[in-house]
């Protein structure tokens, strides 16, 4: 059976997508080429239809998933004044949900240092995208013009050392006290506290209501 352009197309894209996500999860080489392709439901034997090589869709999935972090943060600071941007990346970068998903989290500290070991072509682009990613956390940083790009750099660095520390740790409190550790090395601050939503009654008024109902 003979598929169009465009199906293929989708095809490539899904297989890179769930290999992006088991990549993250297992790590590079915790997965093979058949797992990947039953992910993403082919056979092995379709697999030299979309990629020349192994190595071509490690690199693609790498690719996607510096992408997709670096496009949420993005996303992030558009909707967040500028002088709160940066605190707004690592507040949502350092919490449990990302430390308990590293398949849908950000690949450098799920793969960096499996990608330390890879071939020069795949660490050459994946330091492009770490580039990358380094300048669009500098533009965040408000009045530092000369010296935001290594502190970005130092910002980065500081929250993926953190989220790997806090991955080794579990999820106890010692892990939840690396993530504060980490936010306040980098913001100075720990966690933001949870506000309650202007609509949603608190409880004491909730039971108010419940006794006025009563009466």
């Amino acid at each position: 059976m003979r598929y169009s352009r465009q199906h293929k197309l989708e095809t490539h894209a899904r297989i890179v997508k769930r290999a992006s996500v088991r990549l993250r999860e297992k790590g590079a080489h915790g997965i093979g080429v058949a797992d990947l392709m039953k992910d993403a439901g082919l056979t092995h034997g379709g697999f030299y239809a979309h990629f020349d090589s192994r190595e071509a869709l490690v690199i693609e999935a790498f690719v996607h998933a510096m992408d997709r972090s670096t496009e949420r943060w993005r996303k992030l600071a558009e909707q967040t004044s500028p002088d709160q941007r940066m605190a707004a990346i690592v507040d949502s970068y350092l919490t449990p949900a990302h430390r308990d998903d590293p398949g849908h989290g950000c690949a450098i500290p799920a793969l960096g240092a499996e990608i330390a070991r890879e071939s020069p072509k795949t660490r050459k682009v994946f330091a492009a995208k770490l580039d990358q990613m380094i300048d669009m956390l500098a533009a965040q940083i408000p009045d530092v013009s000369k010296a935001a790009r290594k502190q970005a750099m130092a910002v980065i660095a500081t929250m993926m050392g953190t989220l790997v520390m806090a991955r080794v740790a579990g999820d106890g409190d010692f892990s939840e006290e690396i993530l504060n550790s980490g936010r306040e090395a980098v913001l100075g601050r720990a966690a933001p506290s949870k506000r309650v939503a202007k609509n949603t009654p608190s409880k004491k008024n909730t039971v108010s209501k419940k006794a006025a109902a009563r009466r």
